[in-house]
C-alpha cells in the first residue's frame, strides 16, 4: 500500500553499498519499512534475512523495484553513474516524479566534483570544476538529480570526502600488510568516518529541506603518509616506510584521486542540520576503531 504522512517512513535504497548499509544499520528505527537494490542476489538474501525487501537491479528494474519505487517516502541514491548516466535515475524516474509519498531523496556525490583547488579551502558555494571523467559524470548526475527536484521538491546533495570506518582504515590497512605511506608535499585530504555520514544522513531526513549541498568532511585535512603514521603508532608498529608518488606505481583511479588538492569545509551540516562531528579528525575515529577492536 502507499505510504501516507500518518505511517512511519519507508526507505528504499538504491544502491546497498558500505555507506548506505551503516545508515540502515544505526537508523533503521526512523523506518518502518526497507527496500533495497542489490547487483548480486546472493547480497540480496543477506537483506531479505534482516528483514529488507531485496531486488536485483541491473539497469531494468523488477516488477518489486518499480512498486517500491512508486511507494517509498525516502530515497537514498549511492549507484554511481556510468559512462550512459545515472543508470537508477534513467530506469525510475517517472515513477519518483508521480509518488505523491515521496519527502526526501538523498543523492551520495563526492567532493571530487570541485576539482583541483591546489590546497585551498573551499567550501559548498565553491563551484564545481570537475577535472576527470569519473568527477565530470558525478556532477552531472547531481545535475540531473537536482532537476528531478525542481518535479518533487526532495533532493538533496551530500558530497563525501575519503570514507573509513570499521573495515576500512588504516588500522585494518597495517594489519592486512597492505598499508603504504605515498609522499607527495604539501598533499593533504579530508576524510569522514561512515558513521558521521550515518549521522548527517538521519538529520537530513528529519528535515527534508530541498535544494542544498552538503559536503561531509572532518575539520583536519591531513598528509596521507601523517594517518598512517599515527594509526602504526596506536598498533605499536613501525609506520611502513615513505614511498614518493611517483614511485608508488599506483593505478589510474588512484593518480586521479592524488592529482587533486584541496582543503573541504563542512558548514551546512552544522548550520543546516545541527550536526556536529563525531570523530571530527582522523584521531578521534582512528582511535575509536582501536577501541571498537579494529587493531586486535
Amino acid at each position: 500500500m502507499p505510504t501516507s504522512t500518518s505511517e512511519r517512513p519507508y526507505l528504499l535504497v538504491l544502491g546497498m553499498g558500505y555507506c548506505a548499509a551503516r545508515f540502515v544499520q544505526r537508523h533503521r528505527s526512523l523506518f518502518g519499512r526497507i527496500a533495497a537494490t542489490t547487483r548480486r542476489m546472493d547480497k540480496g538474501a543477506g537483506l531479505i534475512a534482516g528483514g529488507i525487501d531485496a531486488f536485483q537491479f541491473d539497469g531494468q528494474p523488477s516488477q518489486g523495484l518499480v512498486v517500491a519505487a512508486a511507494e517509498a517516502s525516502h530515497v537514498l541514491v549511492s549507484i554511481p553513474p556510468g559512462e550512459k548516466g545515472d543508470p537508477a535515475l534513467a530506469a525510475l524516474r517517472p515513477l519518483l516524479r508521480a509518488n505523491k509519498a515521496l519527502t526526501w531523496i538523498g543523492y551520495l556525490s563526492t567532493t571530487g566534483v570541485y576539482g583541483d583547488h591546489h590546497g585551498k579551502w573551499i567550501d559548498e558555494d565553491t563551484p564545481v570544476a570537475p577535472a576527470n571523467e569519473r568527477s565530470k559524470r558525478r556532477a552531472e548526475a547531481e545535475e540531473a538529480w537536482r532537476v528531478l527536484a525542481t518535479e518533487t521538491r526532495a533532493v538533496q546533495i551530500f558530497r563525501l570526502s575519503g570514507i573509513y570506518g570499521p573495515g576500512r582504515n588504516p588500522l585494518a590497512d597495517i594489519k592486512a600488510g597492505e598499508a603504504r605511506r605515498i609522499a607527495k608535499p604539501g598533499q593533504v585530504f579530508n576524510r569522514i568516518h561512515v558513521d558521521d555520514i550515518a549521522q548527517v544522513l538521519a538529520a537530513a531526513v528529519k528535515k527534508p529541506n530541498a535544494g542544498p549541498v552538503f559536503n561531509l568532511a572532518d575539520d583536519e585535512p591531513a598528509p596521507s603518509e601523517e594517518v598512517v603514521a599515527f594509526a602504526a603508532k596506536l598498533l605499536g608498529r613501525e609506520p611502513p616506510p615513505l614511498v614518493p608518488l611517483a614511485e608508488a606505481g599506483l593505478s589510474e583511479m588512484a593518480q586521479t584521486f592524488w592529482s587533486e588538492n584541496k582543503r573541504v569545509r563542512a558548514r551546512r551540516i552544522q548550520t543546516e542540520l545541527g550536526v556536529d562531528l563525531l570523530y571530527p579528525t582522523y584521531r578521534e575515529g582512528l582511535l575509536a576503531l582501536m577501541s571498537e577492536g579494529e587493531g586486535g
